[in-house]
């Protein structure tokens, strides 16, 4: 069974065993499930469902494998000839959690 949630301004379909990196849940740890109720569209096949935004009744339980920081942007500004040269760095914490079932 397929859904499409909505968590932190962002859209993810998904199935039950899937694996994605998110902004960080606040204040959580690894090991611990949540429920998302944003869901807009759950079902497969001829069986789909589509919210009006969302779905009453359906949510998708998931648990957090890993809260850490994604790799490195480096930000570098240079304006030629005028000795400016400007060098930031940017490290998005993230949340990598697991689909564990999807209810309808």
């Amino acid at each position: 069974m397929k859904a499409t949630i909505k968590t932190q301004g962002r859209q993810f379909t998904v199935t039950e065993g899937d694996v994605l990196k998110v902004n960080v849940f606040p204040e959580t740890e690894a090991g611990d499930s949540i429920d998302i109720n944003e869901v807009l569209m759950v079902g497969e096949g001829t069986e789909v469902r589509f919210g009006n935004p969302l779905v009453a009744g359906a949510s998708v339980k998931v648990t957090i494998l890993e809260n850490k920081k994604d790799k490195k942007v480096v930000i570098f500004k240079k304006k030629r000839r005028q000795g400016y040269k400007r060098r930031r760095g940017h490290r998005q914490h993230l949340s990598v959690i697991k689909v564990e079932s999807i209810k309808a």
